[in-house]
């Protein structure tokens, strides 16, 4: 317990970290603390519970006031410098689809609530729900260069993480397209505390939605199969009528590479979001 004794030490010596600068450590602390919790004796706990209660309410107060700056508007410049405070685009170079402390922070900076029940029973070329880890997200949103005349439809948004990050990072219009009821109704519950107008999301199968809005789609393999061809077709058909964008994020873009009428981007990096053109 020797590493728990000098990180509470150092929190006591140095005092709480400031709410805007040290969000990041203050995270890592927690998570130290409460790796440590288990094997501490009953005096070292309650200093360590006396030290996590601190962290935490200034992680609040350091969230909240970052949620207030985006209900007021002034949240993409501030909340894009903060990720590129926070981002380790190499820490987990061996594994594209881990979590990491961005993925912490969204989560203190959204605060999606928990699911009802799903009532959508998948059928066999439906994927599993999992979020796209936040530095994908934000390699996407920059990669596909999303613009003030963009919109994104991100197809499968299960709890809307792409759809709120690039309404609160960018000043493109953001549609999540999502076939369970109770993933639509959390992402709307989390875009109404926000205050964001440039953001909707419909409850809807991607092969019927209306997607005729849409130039940038964004595709974390939500579905594989028949209905992943039956939507690249609705999209191909799509791109006869404007030039659009499709983003890709896991096994389904193997299969968008061989689709004759789209172009990979020769700007992307290993293990993250593929960008394609129509032709």
């Amino acid at each position: 317990m020797e590493a728990l004794r000098r990180l509470l030490a150092a929190l006591d010596r140095d005092g709480d970290p400031a709410p805007a600068d040290d969000i990041a450590f203050r995270i890592e602390a927690l998570d130290r603390i409460d790796a440590c919790l288990p094997h501490a004796d009953e005096a070292l706990r309650r200093q360590a519970m006396a030290a996590s209660d601190r962290l935490e309410s200034l992680n609040a107060r350091f969230f909240e006031d970052l949620r207030e700056d985006i209900r007021r508007g002034f949240g993409p410049e501030r909340l894009m410098a903060c990720f590129a405070r926070w981002e380790r685009p190499r820490a987990h170079a061996d594994d594209p689809q881990a979590y990491d402390l961005l993925d912490e922070l969204v989560a203190g900076l959204l605060r999606i609530g928990e699911p009802a029940v799903p009532t959508i029973e998948l059928s066999p070329d439906m994927v599993f729900y999992q979020p796209t880890p936040a530095r994908h997200i934000l390699a996407m949103i920059r990669h596909s260069r999303l613009g003030p005349d963009d919109v994104l439809v991100d197809l499968g948004s299960g709890l809307g993480h792409v759809p709120l990050l690039a309404a609160i990072c960018t000043r493109a219009t953001a549609i999540g397209i999502e076939l369970e009821p109770a993933y639509v109704a959390c992402a709307q519950a989390a875009a109404g505390a926000l205050a964001l107008s440039n953001v909707r999301f419909m409850q809807a199968d991607a092969r019927a939605a209306d997607v005729s809005a849409g130039t940038v789609f964004y595709l974390y393999t939500p579905f594989k199969g028949a209905i992943l061809r039956d939507v690249l077709e609705r999209l191909r058909d799509e791109a006869t009528r404007r030039t659009i964008r499709v983003c890709t994020f896991g096994p389904c873009t193997a299969e968008v590479t061989q689709q004759s009428w789209l172009i990979r981007s020769a700007e992307y990096e290993a293990n993250a979001p593929a960008i394609f053109h129509s032709g």
